[in-house]
């Protein structure tokens, strides 16, 4: 029976690069295949917790060195504009996905990894063997991967449950030019949604906010929006009264899918925001996908090594998935319900302003520890 690659990976983003990256470093061949060129900017809050720093160092990739900011502390204002600042738990960094997805293309190229830029139209499973159908060709293998974010439709396809249902959050991300703090990473609240700010390494802060769709409706225009609801909150008022855009135009996401995902679809396993997708909110994102696919990348070499089923493969994937993020997840779910209440958020941050060591505690709740 024909196999053209051991395994194949849909979808070149984070958690696809990365389980790329991993997956080269053994013997068996690997293509990538992604719709987009590389550097591409992307929808992302491009601040990434530190627990994946070690990992990322052991698959040859080091933000640090390309100039990521090194980010210790957190700011955070309610709709009020009152700002709590406190030191962040473990840290992180700041570095733009043009340049992180960049850094590990390259680095995948060097390690011998196939790339192949293609839509994928269908993935089929038949006698223990895939075909993924690109445009004018089909590729056979025995494993695939799923890493091609939020909302595709391969989900379509695959008749993936959540992808029936409409959900109600715009993603905007823009780069801007402005003093800010190197080593913060900001949270602001704001009627119907909260903005993200950080620097990355060209030293442009990230602007990314969520918004809830209905609230956004309302009025014509992106910048119509921010004037009237974002800036609201005087610390975005403040921010954007001096802050020079560096994009033509912001980027924009919608459809932003919060709904449970299963890990394994069709026997395909799912990373990244494939497999779930934590609230931006928690800053987490970038790790999550990083981090899930480690999870992959290991228990699928751990079946290459000492074959038995498909199906505790699969077993085996999901269970440590959920052990990694469903608690995390859930406690995200919770803070980003709260902060849609303006009484909850104003109450919240009296609350956390008497007692900062409790944000730590729940900034703790929705990270993991370091990943070696």
């Amino acid at each position: 029976m024909r196999q053209d690659y051991d395994i194949i990976i849909v979808g070149g983003g984070l958690a696809g690069l990365t389980a790329a990256l991993h997956l080269s470093q053994s013997a068996h061949s690997i293509l990538l295949i992604e719709k987009n060129e590389f550097p591409k900017h992307k929808v992302c809050g491009e601040y990434v917790s530190n627990e994946v720093l070690p990992y990322l160092n052991r698959l040859g990739v080091d933000p640090i060195a390309h100039g990521a900011k090194e980010i210790t502390k957190f700011a955070f204002s309610g709709l009020s504009g009152e700002v709590l600042r406190i030191d962040l738990p473990l840290g992180g960094f700041g570095i733009s996905r043009y340049a992180l997805d960049y850094m590990m293309y390259n680095k995948l190229i060097k390690n011998g990894v196939t790339v192949e830029r293609a839509s994928v139209l269908d993935i089929t499973y038949c006698d223990e063997m895939f075909e993924v159908a690109i445009t004018d060709k089909s590729y056979r293998t025995p494993h695939v991967i799923g890493a091609y974010g939020k909302r595709s439709t391969l989900d379509i396809t695959l008749s993936r449950k959540f992808i029936s249902t409409r959900s109600p959050w715009l993603g905007v991300k823009a780069h801007y030019e402005t003093d800010f703090p190197e080593d913060e990473v900001a949270l602001h609240n704001f009627k119907g949604g909260y903005c993200g700010l950080s620097k990355v390494e060209t030293d442009a802060v990230n602007v990314c906010y969520l918004a809830d769709v209905a609230s956004f409706k309302k009025y014509k225009d992106l910048d119509t929006y921010r004037v009237e609801v974002l800036e609201k909150n005087k610390e975005l008022k403040s921010f954007f009264a001096k802050a020079k855009p560096l994009f033509n135009k912001p980027l924009t996401i919608s459809q932003i899918s919060f709904q449970n995902k299963q890990t394994v679809e069709n026997h395909i396993l799912m990373i990244g925001d494939s497999a779930g997708l934590i609230h931006p909110l928690c800053g987490n994102g970038m790790a999550m996908a990083i981090h899930s696919a480690k999870i992959a990348s290991e228990c699928l070499l751990e079946f290459l090594s000492y074959p038995k089923s498909r199906a505790l493969l699969e077993q085996n994937y999901t269970k440590q998935w959920k052990a990694a993020f469903t608690t995390r997840m859930r406690n995200g779910a919770i803070i980003q319900r709260g902060l849609q209440s303006d009484t909850i958020t104003k109450v919240g941050v009296r609350v956390l302003q008497q007692s900062p060591r409790l944000l730590t505690k729940i900034i703790t709740s929705t990270h993991g520890k370091n990943l070696l």
